[in-house]
């Protein structure tokens, strides 16, 4: 066997473990048992799946056989193809990561973090900050460990590490620029369009109940019309929303509020803009680092492309309002397109993240990415978190949460272990605009056949451009080579200038 032959082996072991995982904890958000002895025992499961893939990808043979395969471009008398060399440079981004840190430390944080987001389950709902305090500061301290060393391998600050994990490449002289953009252009425009709102028809908003098991079957009635096969993946409820699983065996979790159907309903509509990425990424390199996803970002953007570009459109509603009446047993005005569109595209200042709208869900996440990196900088700490918190809700929406579970504890991102995650929210918001706007461009049958319930143009395009590619090519790349042009927030500005002001 060559040295990539050898490599190839290696990380589809490796990958296949972290499939496991996965699994795994979807299972510990939905099914296991909620005891403390059941939380210790999958706590000791997935530090040793950990452990073990820490072991495969930093043993002493690896640094040799990339080195071998990039030096030498060995497969006999062939060069490398396009795929395999991408293989090659993403199993090295790979191998950088896991060797800047020690296999104690890989064990110590996975043990961390299940204790701390197994007690968040129970704190969140009782608003206890206090309570999971020393838990979250020991995940902040291992963090900051794992941060610390991945900065000395990437030759970048302790944060940009961070992001580095789940965004390869992304730094902070693309974010700061980006982000300063939106905060400046946020505040006026929110302000036109609250004052356009005021003037305009009000929307009727449906009246519940909306039993659980309605949104349910009318969520699983639209995911299969996007394409999720229920042969391959399952939907059940979970605190915090999410998509997980693997790509032949998808695994989404919503939660029902049964006075307001619309935000289940867009919760499912979201995990499965993330599954369905999943599940048609390259099936000849599945378990192979270039056919993995291209990063966080670039997830964001298809699930967010799928809710609040496609599924928000007037064209989707042509669609969906009749099967929302049917599978609630209503009718009236408040069902009718038009005014179902005002519902989804209702523009009010909130305190939670996943329930924000399009124009004010970027200021959730300037809020997260200055607090984080604070936090990882040494320059606050978690004594000072929900007060920082507060103030920063009321400077950029003017909002004051009345608990922590509304503030500072609403998320998971932070007590599982993952830091320097929230800025992939809001580019993944401007790439998805950015390539459904390019996907319209090139096939102008899109919306239309949406408004049909048809999403196969729409993901034809996105097979071709983006889900087909998985990590051949590097975000900045990718993103050029689908839509045109370098990721561009004027067209995320102009997309919510026409949505919101036409």
């Amino acid at each position: 066997m060559t040295s990539y032959n050898k490599l190839e082996k290696r990380f589809g072991r490796l990958l296949a473990l972290r499939e496991a995982a996965g699994v795994l904890h979807w299972d510990a958000s939905t099914m296991m048992p909620e005891g403390h002895i059941s939380a210790a025992a999958r706590s000791e499961q997935l530090a040793a799946l950990g452990t073990v893939c820490h072991e495969i990808l930093a043993g002493s043979d690896v640094s040799d056989l990339l080195d071998e395969a990039e030096g030498l471009n060995d497969l006999g008398s062939k060069s490398l193809n396009s795929w395999q060399a991408a293989n090659l440079r993403e199993m090295r981004h790979m191998w950088v990561h896991a060797t800047a840190v020690t296999a104690d430390l890989v064990e110590a944080l996975a043990k961390a973090n299940m204790a701390c987001e197994t007690k968040w389950r129970t704190a969140r709902t009782e608003s206890d900050y206090d309570g999971i305090k020393p838990l979250l500061a020991e995940v902040l301290k291992l963090v900051k460990e794992v941060a610390t060393a991945k900065s000395e391998a990437l030759e970048c600050v302790p944060y940009e590490a961070l992001m580095d994990e789940h965004t390869p490449g992304l730094r902070q002289d693309l974010v700061d620029p980006i982000f300063g953009d939106l905060e400046a252009f946020l505040p006026d425009f929110l302000a036109a369009v609250l004052d356009a709102q005021a003037t305009a028809p009000q929307p009727i908003i449906p009246a519940g109940p909306f039993p659980a098991d309605q949104q349910r079957a009318l969520g699983e009635r639209l995911m299969a019309q996007l394409g999720f096969d229920f042969s391959q993946g399952r939907l059940d409820i979970s605190l915090h929303p999410f998509s997980g699983g693997t790509p032949d065996d998808l695994r989404i979790t919503t939660r029902y509020d049964e006075a307001d159907f619309a935000t289940g309903l867009m919760g499912i509509l979201h995990e499965t803009g993330h599954a369905l990425y999943e599940k048609n990424l390259p099936e000849d390199w599945r378990r192979q680092p270039v056919g993995e996803a291209r990063g966080m970002d670039v997830h964001e953007s298809q699930s967010l492309l799928i809710e609040m570009q496609a599924c928000r459109s007037k064209e989707f509603l042509t669609y969906a309002a009749p099967l929302m009446k049917a599978a609630f047993q209503r009718d009236g005005p408040e069902w009718e397109v038009d005014n179902l569109y005002r519902i989804y595209t209702q523009v009010a200042p909130g305190l939670i993240r996943v329930d924000a709208d399009e124009v004010t869900y970027p200021a959730h996440v300037i809020l997260r990415y200055n607090i984080e990196r604070a936090l990882i900088n040494d320059e606050m700490t978690l004594d000072d978190l929900p007060s920082a918190w507060n103030e920063a809700m009321q400077s950029l929406l003017g909002l004051t949460p009345p608990d922590h579970a509304s503030g500072c504890m609403q998320d998971i991102h932070w007590f599982d272990g993952a830091w320097g995650y929230f800025p992939s929210y809001s580019l993944g918001a401007m790439t998805g605009a950015q390539i459904f706007a390019a996907a319209r461009q090139a096939d102008t049958n899109i919306l239309p056949a949406i408004s049909k319930g048809d999403f196969a143009p729409l993901y034809a395009w996105l097979g071709e451009h983006i889900h087909g590619l998985g990590s051949l090519y590097e975000t900045p790349e990718l993103i050029e080579r689908a839509t045109g042009k370098p990721l561009d927030a004027e067209i995320f500005k102009r997309h919510l200038q026409s949505r919101y002001l036409a």
